[in-house]
């Protein structure tokens, strides 16, 4: 008996953990780095779990959600231009039939930013949509705030 109960413990803690890995298979982090007395760059990093993507912000109509950033407005800094992403995979998807853009393993986001002050925070909220090769999960809103020192 006590076999049996050690066992349907094990599966039910390992199924638990498989579905708390598949809900969140996106690790954000961010930094900020000065580039010079006035200037900084925001680092909006993302690291997917083996075997999910995310995809690029140049989606086109029609395609899965894009990912984005909403930058929260502050008198103490102005962006300078687009946020920046590293090259995407290209590649043909049939539930959308079309090329889609997306990234697989770590993707790094930059923001340049032009300071008023020498110190602030940077806030904002990026949205994104995190697939695999059989299911997507749905779009997801993460806040952010980074120190910029």
């Amino acid at each position: 008996m006590k076999r049996l109960t050690l066992i349907l413990a094990l599966v039910v803690f390992s199924a638990a953990g498989a579905f708390a890995q598949l809900e969140n298979p996106v690790t954000w982090s961010y930094v900020a780095k000065k580039t010079g007395k006035n200037e900084a760059t925001i680092y909006l990093r993302a690291i997917m779990e083996d075997g999910w993507h995310i995809y690029s912000q140049n989606v086109k109509p029609g395609g899965p959600n894009k990912t984005s950033f909403k930058f929260a407005p502050s008198k103490d800094f102005t962006l300078v231009g687009a946020t920046a992403e590293p090259k995407p995979i290209s590649k043909f998807e049939k539930v959308f039939n079309m090329n889609v853009d997306y990234f697989e393993d770590q993707a790094i986001f930059t923001q340049k930013i032009k300071l008023a002050k020498g110190t602030t925070i940077v806030k904002g909220v990026l949205n994104y949509m995190v697939c695999n090769d059989q299911s997507c999960l749905p779009p997801k809103d993460v806040a952010f705030s980074v120190p910029v020192k």
